[in-house]
């Protein structure tokens, strides 16, 4: 290793850094990683960052974080080559030849990170956009640095990078500084955290907030320093008292002091608007047992040998957090007041703490929900354990492939031309991101960009790409986007739009076309001036569109408006012999009192099924239509001709599906049609339409549906009610 280092002839503090960047690395590790620093010296020579930095300097800076987080020495290479994309020609061959693929694909992960700094910039500034988009976009923005690398070291070493520039600024005051800083708490302190590098992410916010906030972290570095030696004892005499007194029980424990940040204590002063002196947890201790018996063993020693202070006891070991989290956290005031805080948990809870499912960023980061931990977090968490194995696997291509196959999570992230981040799920389109920005975007639609070149609709985005669309004034969609074989649209959510806006063409063609109908017959019964609304009352409907549709639809005959302009009616045929016997030529599952071989058809309006109390009324030319009793509809025509009315009843079922209206109103959300069409799916219940709205955040839907009774209707609505967000399910 040293004669490496030697024939580099490096300086005293480079020869320094590189002999701790290559500790416990074997010699041929090492000796690659001189060769990495040769090429760095060579390509980088004297040249700066936009920060001022020696490129070289932040390289060296860089790999020693690297190796302080005990990564392979890929990873460590990568770091002194992180800038070679821009100073090496013919980079990635170089690097593929000279240190193998790993690196390559690591410094060219790098350089793709590099390039979304414009966008962690920006949202470092925030807008006027308000603060729920803000956190919303800081939020996907993470998700994206993350999705778009195939190998998650690509992520710690810009961690590393990130640390390092923050450290070179303690001499650089500015506005630079001041935007590093905010940029690092919105997007890299929260990555940090949430990969489990907790001394990054410590540094990170301690950093950032002493550049942004430099007397409040004066004030209080000075409120801990004046303290220091006395805390450290308190701590020490804490640790040994408790060890002794579980020793005497028989419990072996782990204990040690827990330090805190400073910028974690400002964060809780200000959270809970509270002094210095009530942060509890500025002298804190952490007890690692054995088994969960323990724990409340551990802590009814605690309370015995001080005051526990009262609300600030939390049992998350038998009410774990929603994130799993599982701890005894309690604080006590010890014989001269001071106060204590105390963690209690075994040693599997800090393990899945430290690098599980429980993801403690959940509760730390502001703004976010404890509740509802997902796949992305599982994933993620599952990318942390491949990193802590990775000296058990001794095939490196099986620890390649294990990292492909840890794909981060089904989204892609995109931006606009002006930046914003959009997210969609993998597989997703130009097409779909048209849709995703505006609906009327997407009905416009024809044709899209994609980092400045135009590209089919058809074509799947990838993370990190640009897109812009084309759209024209105004028109509508094509029928071949809903074709699935050309591929325009993978998202439910722009299939549905492109139906619903075919539904709303052939409804409005409708329209028109009864609209034409009754016109016609008003003038040739010179009628022209009749108030349409008012006729279409008459006729059972609730308006004049409802006439029109009903008249295209052939519900409303031209005979049915005749009698209604004259206010009259037909005569009836003479009043049928009163016995009950099956309609044998109409519905065989009607019951129709004193009518044999006629027609009976279900009332659309109303859509009657078993065991509805049901009633039938007679139509002219379609026979007996068949409606629930309380149907307003049939309350309408039974007034105005009661002569009509004619009983009906239920015969028998064997099996028969009939037509039901349900309306479900719920929470708009990503997914809901889906859960909604999961259980009807799982349920074997048939749906004939679907129709959906959104106003205000909330989606209204309508589905047609076919059940075989009431009890297998209650069911459906209860399931119903069960899906997160919905608000109202009930039959139409």
């Amino acid at each position: 290793m040293v004669s490496v280092v030697h024939s580099l002839q490096p300086s005293r503090d480079e020869a320094e850094a590189f002999s701790r960047l290559c500790l416990g690395l074997p010699e041929d590790a090492a000796a690659r990683a001189g060769e990495a620093l040769e090429l760095a010296r060579t390509a980088y020579g004297e040249q700066l960052l936009g920060t001022g930095e020696s490129i070289l300097q932040h390289a060296l800076g860089m790999a020693l974080i690297v190796a302080s987080l005990d990564l392979d020495v890929d990873a460590r290479i990568a770091a002194l080559l992180f800038a070679a994309s821009d100073h090496v020609k013919d980079c990635d061959e170089r690097l593929k030849v000279g240190f193998g693929d790993t690196v390559a694909g690591l410094v060219a992960g790098l350089h793709r990170l590099g390039s979304l700094r414009p966008l962690t910039r920006a949202a470092a500034g925030i807008g006027g956009e308000g603060v729920a988009d803000m956190r919303a976009q800081t939020e996907i923005l993470r998700k994206m640095l993350l999705a778009m690398v195939d190998d998650i070291r690509v992520v710690m070493l810009r961690l590393a990078s990130r640390v390092q520039t923050l450290r070179f600024l303690q001499g650089q005051a500015g506005e630079q500084r001041a935007e590093m800083a905010r940029e690092s708490l919105l997007i890299y302190a929260p990555l940090a955290n949430r990969l489990g590098i907790w001394h990054l992410k410590w540094e990170l916010e301690d950093l950032a907030f002493r550049y942004l906030e430099p007397e409040t972290y004066q004030r209080i570095a000075r409120m801990i320093d004046e303290k220091r030696s006395e805390r450290a004892g308190f701590i020490d005499q804490a640790v040994a008292r408790l060890q002794a007194e579980l020793a005497a029980v028989g419990v072996r424990a782990e204990i040690y002091g827990r330090p805190k940040h400073i910028f974690s204590i400002w964060n809780k002063m200000r959270g809970k608007d509270i002094d210095f002196d009530q942060v509890y947890d500025v002298r804190a201790v952490r007890i690692i047992v054995d088994e969960v018996k323990d724990c409340y063993t551990a802590l009814g020693i605690v309370h015995h040998l001080w005051q526990p202070i009262h609300g600030e006891f939390d049992d998350y070991i038998s009410h774990p957090k929603g994130n799993f989290y599982r701890s005894l956290h309690t604080a006590v005031a010890a014989e001269d007041g001071r106060a204590l805080e105390v963690q209690i948990r075994t040693r599997e809870m800090h393990d899945h703490a430290e690098l599980g499912v429980a993801a403690h960023w959940r509760y730390k980061e502001s703004g976010s929900s404890a509740k509802a931990v997902g796949a992305y977090e599982d994933k993620i968490s599952w990318l942390r354990q491949l990193l802590s194995w990775r000296d058990e696997i001794a095939d490196s291509a099986e620890w390649v492939q294990q990292f492909k196959r840890a794909a981060l999570d089904d989204t892609i992230y995109v931006l606009t031309p002006q930046d914003r981040v959009i997210d969609l799920p993998r597989g997703a389109t130009a097409l779909d991101f048209a849709y995703r920005l505006h609906t009327d975007l997407g009905h416009r639609c024809r044709g899209a960009k994609i980092d400045g070149h135009m590209v089919p609709l058809s074509t799947a985005l990838q993370s990190g790409q640009r897109v812009e669309i084309v759209a024209i004034k105004s028109g509508g969609p094509s029928r071949d986007w809903l074709n699935p074989t050309q591929g325009y649209l993978a998202t439910s959510r722009a299939r549905s739009k492109v139906k619903q806006w075919f539904a709303a063409q052939d409804e409005a063609e409708l329209l028109a076309q009864g609209r034409s109908q009754v016109t016609r017959e008003l003038q040739r019964e010179g009628q022209s001036q009749a108030n349409l609304d008012e006729l279409a009352v008459k006729l059972g409907l609730k308006s004049a569109e409802a006439l029109f549709l009903a008249t295209a639809r052939g519900e409303v005959g031209m005979r049915a408006i005749d009698v209604a302009l004259r206010g009259g009616a037909e005569p009836l045929p003479p009043e049928p012999e009163i016995h009950t016997r099956k309609s044998r030529a109409g519905d065989s599952r009607i019951l129709v009192v004193g009518v044999d071989k006629l027609l009976t058809q279900m009332g659309k309006c109303c859509k009657p099924m078993p065991p509805d109390a049901i009633t039938g009324f007679v139509t002219r030319g379609k026979g007996i239509s068949i409606h629930r009793i309380d149907c307003i509809n049939f309350r309408n025509m039974a007034a105005r001709n009661p002569e009509r009315v004619i009983g009906a009843e239920w015969g028998e079922q064997s099996g028969a599906v009939y037509p039901v209206d349900l309306t479900v109103d719920a929470a708009d959300r990503q997914g809901l049609l889906r859960d909604i069409s999961d259980i009807l799916s799982r349920e074997k219940i048939n749906v004939t339409a679907v129709k959906t709205q959104s106003r205000g955040g909330v989606a209204h839907m309508s589905f047609v549906i076919e059940l075989a009774g009431t009890a297998a209707l209650k069911r459906v609505l209860s399931l119903l009610h069960e899906v997160p967000g919905v608000i109202r399910a009930a039959r139409h």
